[in-house]
């Protein structure tokens, strides 16, 4: 699961209905990508970041911290 992706959707307010419709595709693709089964295209990725106001580039890293 994409941890940021999910968070930093949430922080700005947005469903993913809403946000799958901000960036111009289906809320299944758009789950698929959040739930990191599927990779976004660049010009699709470069449209999340730039609604997200996001410019690192881990926002679509698939990695979770280890906890002890």
């Amino acid at each position: 699961m994409r941890v940021k992706l999910r968070r930093l959707r949430e922080a700005h307010g947005y469903t993913q209905q809403t946000f799958s419709a901000v960036v111009g595709a289906s809320r299944t693709h758009y789950t698929q990508i959040e739930t990191g089964d599927k990779q976004p295209s660049l010009k699709l990725a470069l449209r999340i970041k730039r609604a997200l106001n996001y410019y690192g580039d881990d926002i679509f890293d698939n990695t979770m911290p280890v906890r002890k």
